[in-house]
């Protein structure tokens, strides 16, 4: 966990270094940024390190909350499209999802370290509700990444496509967990934000190049 926070860390960083702040380079370091604190969470709810550990699920869960519309936000971008019909309500979920664990004081009311992962137990009811958003949003961006490459010109059809696979390498993985091991559906937060740091590395190490604006 430690060792991912750092190396996601270290690419937000290097971004921010090297290309000139524009909309696609500050939602890239923002993405960056909230998956290295889910993994300090993470690290610190593992560690009893710090906050008490309910404090830090709900910092995890707040910094994972709001990936699903960046991830939406940056396709657009990247497309440098006009319609973005699904921006709106991505944000407006995720701001209530955040509400929902910042201030709903049993909306996590336990957590459990098995080293892979982490287990968050969420308030009853509530989860099944924010998993049919976190995986619908980041399987339509997928597919919206898809779609928006059709009518890019080829250094954009390229970096959509990569966005894709970016969101593939975690999502597929992780459903795969799920379906031969049931029991790790209450650690999907978890496990999938490990995965992520392959999403990651693709969006700095390929996507950036193509689409950033170097300094």
């Amino acid at each position: 966990m430690i060792g991912t926070f750092i190396v996601e860390l270290s690419l937000a960083a290097y971004t921010l270094w090297r290309y000139k702040l524009n909309r696609v380079s500050r939602l890239v370091i923002v993405m960056l940024v909230l998956l290295a604190v889910f993994q300090l969470s993470e690290y610190m709810v593992c560690q009893l390190s710090g906050l008490n550990p309910l404090t830090w699920s709900r910092i995890g869960y707040i910094a994972i909350t709001a990936l699903p519309p960046l991830g939406v936000h940056l396709a657009y971008e990247i497309a440098v499209a006009k319609k973005r019909p699904l921006l709106l309500p991505a944000y407006i979920l995720s701001g209530a999802f955040v509400a929902f664990f910042a201030f709903v004081g049993q909306s996590i009311q336990g957590q459990v370290c098995l080293g892979n992962y982490v287990i968050f137990n969420m308030a009853p009811g509530s989860w099944w509700l924010y998993a049919l958003y976190y995986y619908g949003f980041v399987a339509g961006a997928l597919m919206l990444c898809a779609k928006l490459a059709k009518h890019a010109d080829s250094k954009r059809r390229k970096s959509l496509n990569l966005l894709a696979i970016g969101y593939a390498v975690f999502l597929i993985p992780t459903t795969t967990a799920n379906i031969l091991a049931p029991d790790t559906i209450a650690g999907i937060p978890s496990i999938m934000c490990g995965f992520a740091v392959i999403m990651a590395v693709i969006l700095v190490v390929l996507i950036m190049p193509k689409v950033g604006q170097k300094k």
